[in-house]
């Protein structure tokens, strides 16, 4: 067999084997080429869903991943707790819809913060969908809306149970490729099955023993969906530590931050102790939430640890 090449998307990332769909359409099982590296890239996985890819079939009629082309963007963390390592999550996607929950299980807040500040520095647009909206308390839901929409996060509620919000979703995965992210057990591939039946996506339940979310997407997937666009599905994540952002520059990816930090005293202002800081005084003032703002410190704390 002589040896061809061929270009592709990612589709689908394993570990150790990749399906890329070609140009034609075809669907492949390839795995990468021993030699093949990422310029400038500390990753867990070179190679990731929404990649675009050159391949090779060899004489053997194995199909290998030779080169990848520069990402215009992708959602990135810290592969564990205290590691220099980074997972990235999926690349060159038009958005992302962050799933989150109040209630059953309960989305941490600081999560919420830390995929925000990744997909602002990335210029990733995102939309939060309040999952599960049927069993949400009504006045957490404002109050989280309360917090979000006034900095420019778009907030949709939504309910596989009721319907409600779904078509909502339906017009957002319409075009692009968008990324679904959120922690275990939220619903994320529920939604993606409501959104088109005919995709055979495994889905699970809460555990009961500790209201945990079951982890049921066990890799990145795409699907095209029946209407146009497709949609990455993504394993749940328990965690979101930050990487590749610098201390300095962190308050940068709060636009609520942006909008008054100029305006302090020192020009390298940390917005965490300094006198005449007007990030302070905004919090102080209720004109940033609170939350919000123990997420920064928190972050910027967490940074210190991995320096």
């Amino acid at each position: 067999m002589e040896e061809r090449t061929f270009s592709g998307t990612v589709i689908r990332a394993t570990g150790s084997w990749y399906e890329v769909r070609t140009e034609a359409g075809e669907r492949l099982a390839c795995r990468i080429r021993g030699r093949l590296r990422l310029k400038g890239v500390r990753s867990t996985n070179p190679v990731v869903v929404g990649d675009a890819v050159r391949c090779l079939t060899d004489e053997r009629g194995d199909h290998l991943i030779v080169d990848v082309a520069p990402r215009r963007n992708y959602v990135i963390r810290r592969a564990s707790n205290l590691s220099k390592e980074s997972h990235i999550i999926a690349a060159n996607i038009d958005r992302a819809l962050l799933l989150v929950t109040l209630r059953q299980p309960e989305t941490p807040p600081e999560f919420v913060d830390r995929f925000l500040v990744t997909c602002e520095a990335y210029k990733i647009p995102v939309v939060i969908l309040l999952s599960k909206a049927d069993l949400q308390d009504e006045a957490a839901v404002e109050a989280f809306r309360a917090v979000y929409e006034p900095i420019g996060y778009r907030v949709e509620r939504v309910s596989v149970e009721t319907g409600e919000g779904i078509e909502a979703v339906r017009e957002l995965l319409a075009t692009g490729t968008t990324l679904l992210s959120g922690n275990s057990g939220i619903g994320k591939s529920t939604l993606v099955q409501r959104i088109d039946p005919s995709l055979d996506i495994r889905t699970g339940e809460i555990s009961d023993s500790h209201r945990k979310g079951r982890h049921t997407t066990t890799f990145s997937t795409m699907y095209p969906l029946a209407e146009g666009g497709a949609v990455i599905d993504t394993p749940g994540i328990k965690g979101f530590g930050l990487i590749d952002i610098e201390h300095a520059e962190l308050w940068h990816y709060f636009p609520e931050m942006m909008r008054c930090g100029r305006d302090c005293r020192f020009y390298n202002c940390t917005h965490t102790h300094e006198p005449g800081c007007a990030v302070a005084a905004a919090v102080e003032a209720g004109e940033i939430a609170a939350e919000r703002y123990e997420s920064y410190l928190k972050m910027m704390d967490d940074d210190e640890k991995y320096r």
